[in-house]
């Protein structure tokens, strides 16, 4: 038998009790016991998000509400900045253009995190930016970007907004939105949320409404104002994914008997615990500065295609990391802490990783990164 691991960013494990909830029978979407239950997970969702605002549940994925926060804001022509750093920081311009925006750029060299002080700068020089777009986490690159400092400068200017990407983001780390200031926070279902695929979520500051009345891009069903005053009756415009709404309320209730503190906590030691073991190993991390708490990508050795090591590790072994993308591919792995992810799971991701390594013929020696891990995770035990 080889039994799986799933230990790549997305999508994530999902617990067996969520499975179970997802599998009971259909009801009909229209209907005051749906509605009850949709309310149940609208709601619980804010705290997550930091945010007083409704937080609105599409059928999609998270790039369709990458796709509704832009066309629902702004008009053809529009000049926006974009934080590319990553593959998904070049998804934002990629979508911006297909929709007539002037598109600026804030390149940075992938592994490392956007800086406030480029984003004021550009801001300054540019005072027409309606609109800044930024990952919280940065997944192809596995760097976290400063999201409070950036809000800080983004709100000193009245007719722009801050759009956070929070896929990665949204349930790894405390995200206050409202005190912070970003205008449009979103994610997506099969991240920390510990669902399959197929729900986004994306919620929007009075200021980012008021730049929707004005805006002319065509929408229909990512028609945010059309979704919200639906929503804002426990129902949807559009049929909603029924299952994952089941899903979703009870991956939200054992999210709150855990304690956001101590989710944000759990994720910020696997972390820590797989950069230290992968250090100890002699290997070089992707992120330069400020890595981020939802996954780890790290440089395979010298001669060791990571493609192969990838395939290997999961054709051979059962555990699925993820790899690099574009010119990254082959360089690196990227192993995941998102979720429905524990101390022991970390364990096994570096363990394997060892082992694999030595497979691969890399010099190396069984249980160091191991015992760097439980170095991290023996002062967090619960005591005896």
């Amino acid at each position: 038998m080889l039994k799986k691991f799933l230990i790549a960013p997305g999508p994530t494990p999902v617990p067996a009790e969520v499975l179970l909830e997802i599998a009971k029978p259909v009801m009909h979407h229209r209907t005051a016991e749906f509605s009850a239950i949709f309310a149940e997970a609208r709601n619980g969702l804010k705290p997550l998000f930091g945010t007083s605002q409704d937080v609105i549940i599409l059928l999609s994925s998270g790039t369709a509400a990458m796709e509704a926060s832009i066309v629902n804001t702004l008009s053809q022509n529009d000049r926006i900045l974009v934080i590319d750093g990553g593959k998904f920081g070049e998804r934002w311009g990629s979508i911006a253009k297909k929709y007539g925006l002037t598109v600026d750029t804030l390149k940075y060299t992938w592994g490392e995190s956007a800086k406030a002080a480029d984003v004021e700068a550009h801001l300054n020089k540019f005072p027409d930016t309606k609109a800044v777009f930024i990952q919280g986490s940065e997944t192809s690159t596995t760097v976290y970007h400063p999201l409070k400092e950036i809000a800080a400068v983004v709100r000193k200017f009245d007719n722009t907004i801050f759009v956070v990407d929070g896929i990665t983001s949204v349930g790894v780390y405390d995200t206050k939105m409202d005190e912070w200031g970003i205008d449009i926070m979103l994610s997506g279902s099969q991240k920390a949320f510990m669902l399959p695929p197929g729900l986004a979520f994306i919620t929007l500051s009075q200021k980012a409404w008021k730049m929707t009345e004005s805006s002319t891009l065509p929408k229909f069903y990512l028609n945010l104002a059309t979704e919200l005053k639906n929503q804002k009756k426990d129902t949807t415009a559009w049929t909603p994914g029924v299952n994952l709404i089941y899903g979703l309320t009870k991956s939200l209730q054992m999210m709150n008997e855990e304690g956001l503190e101590n989710i944000y906590k759990r994720h910020a030691i696997c972390a820590e615990a797989t950069r230290k073991a992968l250090t100890a190993l002699g290997l070089k991390l992707l992120a330069v500065d400020s890595p981020s708490n939802a996954a780890t990508g790290v440089f395979m050795p010298e001669g060791i295609d990571a493609v192969k090591f990838e395939y290997y590790m999961r054709e051979k072994v059962g555990i699925t990391f993820a790899g690099g993308q574009d010119d990254l591919k082959g360089k690196v792995i990227r192993v995941s802490h998102l979720g429905y992810h524990g101390l022991f799971d970390t364990i096994t991701a570096i363990s394997a990783i060892e082992m694999g390594l030595k497979v691969f013929g890399y010099n190396v020696q069984l249980g160091k990164g191991v015992a760097a891990c439980e170095e991290v995770f023996a002062a967090h035990l619960p005591k005896a």
